[in-house]
């Protein structure tokens, strides 16, 4: 069955074909598609046959009550597309992206220590009792514990099912998650034995053990489901919040900062070990679903453990060198 096109606009065709295109190179497309829709209702609500200079500045001055960094996506995106629309019709109109409102700077990630992640399987373990979800403090601990230890996107964690736990080979299977990527997630022993012990809990509380069942059963009263990304926010930010965690800006912790925390702790060990970090990227880049090494290489910016483990190899190494080109020895 053709899924009906959401478009209306005289446009309609060409953003659904802009579409289909990024979905094919990759992209998950549903965010693009969002955007579009917001431009796609303006030009009908206009009555609008093209995208030009005035109905993009129009639609641009309709978003003044938004942010302004979901201001610069959403103009950004019908930038692209207008990029797209121009190698065929080299008269179409671009928007020019200098005059795009300022990104705002990223939030400064959180690295949770170890002393943290004891005090956020505390916190879980003695949340308030909750008639229509019994399992929520179980569901919390393992989402602490497989998020810090795995790395894996918040989404990613709740799109999982039983039949997704290899529980023989201790692994689980991302499936087809951002950028079409399925991978095998190998889990430690601990965090293993965490999962054997949620699936016992999970049991005895009568939630579905089919193979599509979601793993991380949420109960509505007496009809069991799964957790939304937004619920199982809602769960972890209320578990970091009743553990007292805050940043050096004063701020709760993100749940994307379990995520940070995986690849920073992962190259700090390297750097330690004496490990060739740059080698072991592409390993790590394929662990955690990253596009790219680039998106992997990100992590290694933000961090000052693993500068100063760098430095201190760096000087381990060098310093006698160093030393003689000081002294003239170099000569």
């Amino acid at each position: 069955m053709t899924r009906p096109s959401p478009f209306r606009s005289r446009l309609g065709p060409t953003l659904a074909r802009y579409v289909a295109v990024k979905r094919a190179l990759g992209r998950r497309g549903d965010g693009i598609e969002h955007i579009l829709r917001y431009l796609d209702r303006f030009l009908v609500s206009r009555h609008a046959e093209d995208v030009t200079r005035e109905i993009f500045a129009a639609w641009a001055d309709s978003m003044t009550h938004l942010s302004g960094t979901t201001r610069r996506g959403r103009l950004r995106a019908v930038y692209y597309f207008c990029l797209f629309r121009q190698r065929d019709d080299p008269g179409v109109f671009v928007p020019d992206p200098t005059q795009f409102p300022a990104a705002a700077p990223r939030p400064w990630p959180h690295t949770f220590s170890e002393a943290d992640i004891v005090r956020l399987l505390a916190a879980a373990d003695i949340l308030p009792a909750h008639n229509a979800s019994p399992l929520h403090r179980e569901v919390a601990r393992i989402a602490v514990v497989i998020l810090y230890t795995t790395g894996l996107r918040r989404g990613e964690l709740v799109r999982l099912t039983l039949r997704d736990y290899d529980a023989v080979a201790r692994v689980l299977h991302v499936r087809e998650t951002k950028f079409y990527k399925s991978r095998l997630v190998p889990l430690s022993i601990d965090a293993a034995g965490e999962l054997d012990r949620f699936l016992l809990a999970r049991q005895a509380r009568g939630a579905p053990s089919r193979d599509d069942a979601p793993l991380l059963a949420h109960c509505h009263g007496t009809t069991f489901g799964g957790y939304t990304g937004t619920a199982c926010g809602r769960l972890l930010h209320k578990v970091i919040r009743a553990a007292g965690l805050r940043t050096v800006q004063g701020r709760v912790p993100r749940v994307h900062d379990f995520r940070f925390t995986f690849a920073v702790h992962a190259l700090w060990r390297w750097y330690r070990c004496g490990t060739d970090v740059q080698s072991r990227l592409a390993a790590l880049a394929t662990y955690m679903g990253h596009a790219s090494v680039l998106s992997t290489q990100y992590y290694l910016t933000f961090f000052s453990a693993t500068v100063d483990a760098a430095s201190e190899r760096f000087h381990a190494q060098c310093a006698s060198w160093l030393s003689e080109l000081r002294d003239g020895g170099g000569q």
